[in-house]
């Protein structure tokens, strides 16, 4: 955590509680908010912006117009899908859920507000949009399905696994072929950090697998397959996954601003990371196949 201070630290942990609670007790929160009146409802995820104006006091780059989008766009997002919980009651999915997912998805891929914050703290404002919308699906959509429980189990274990053993030769056998991967043994990511392999798949596990598998396969995967059924929306959710690889590591092949060998094998990826979700709707499952590919390239290419 690079630039990390002691109140980004604090900050950190404060925007990691709320969804250690929603994958904890899901259920007893939904039903808690489904009591309040609805205009609460709506409004108290405006205290989704407290974290950016603790992070920008303590480094002094405080601007009222990204607190204001930071209280904005969470009540927004609740707005919308207590819209949609009412128009649509068998969730099926709707507009305003396409809305967001696509606003999300758009804003982190492209980095739409990481000017807001530090050098190094990006990922705060990204954990920032994660407990916004983790407060409009689960407490307002209370969309079901998702698999978002923190409460792991063996088979989360065994899916999860099983998938990595499937895909890995597949990954590493493409990779190296197309230039992407190159094995260095472990050396270059040891000097790097000199971690042991268990904390960096622990972070990886909570700082990506887990906010991307809950994007990707507990909203949009799940929606889609209400929609257009289970392989087709494996296919288009793996694709997306895919797509949404296309600007990382782009400083392998400096010449394209389009890494389509990423787009590649990231929708492939997505594929078999689809798969683990499905098998139990679990979204553990998936990110422990996720962590433990991204853990796996990091140590040894």
């Amino acid at each position: 955590m690079q630039n990390a201070t002691p109140a980004a630290v604090a900050v950190l942990a404060l925007e990691l509680a709320p969804a250690a609670a929603f994958g904890l007790a899901r259920e007893r929160i939904g039903q808690a908010c489904a009591r309040w009146p609805s205009s609460i409802r709506t409004a108290l995820p405006a205290l989704c912006a407290l974290p950016y104006v603790l992070i920008s006091w303590s480094y002094q780059m405080f601007s009222w117009q990204w607190c204001a989008l930071y209280a904005a766009l969470p009540v927004a997002i609740a707005w919308l899908l207590g819209q949609a919980a009412i128009a649509d009651p068998q969730q099926r999915g709707t507009w305003r859920d396409a809305i967001i997912l696509l606003t999300l998805g758009l804003a982190v891929d492209l980095r739409w507000f990481e000017r807001a914050w530090p050098n190094g703290l990006a990922g705060w404002g990204k954990l920032l949009l994660v407990d916004g919308a983790l407060y409009g699906f689960v407490a307002i959509r209370q969309l079901s399905g998702t698999g978002f429980d923190f409460h792991l189990r063996w088979s989360d274990w065994k899916t999860g696994l099983r998938e990595l053993v499937f895909f890995a030769p597949l990954v590493l056998g493409l990779g190296i072929a197309l230039g992407f991967l190159h094995p260095h043994g472990g050396t270059h990511w040891l000097s790097m950090g000199r971690l042991s392999m268990v904390p960096k798949w622990i972070y990886i596990f909570i700082f990506v697998a887990v906010p991307e598998e809950l994007f990707f396969r507990a909203w949009v995967q799940n929606l889609l397959e209400r929609r257009v059924g289970r392989r087709a929306a494996l296919g288009i959710t793996a694709v997306l996954f895919g797509l949404s690889h296309f600007n990382k590591r782009l400083d392998q092949f400096p010449a394209h601003h389009f890494n389509w060998r990423y787009v590649l094998l990231a929708t492939i990826a997505g594929i078999f990371y689809g798969r683990a979700w499905r098998e139990g709707r679990r979204v553990p499952a998936s990110a422990i196949t996720h962590a433990s590919v991204d853990a796996i390239w990091s140590f040894w290419f």
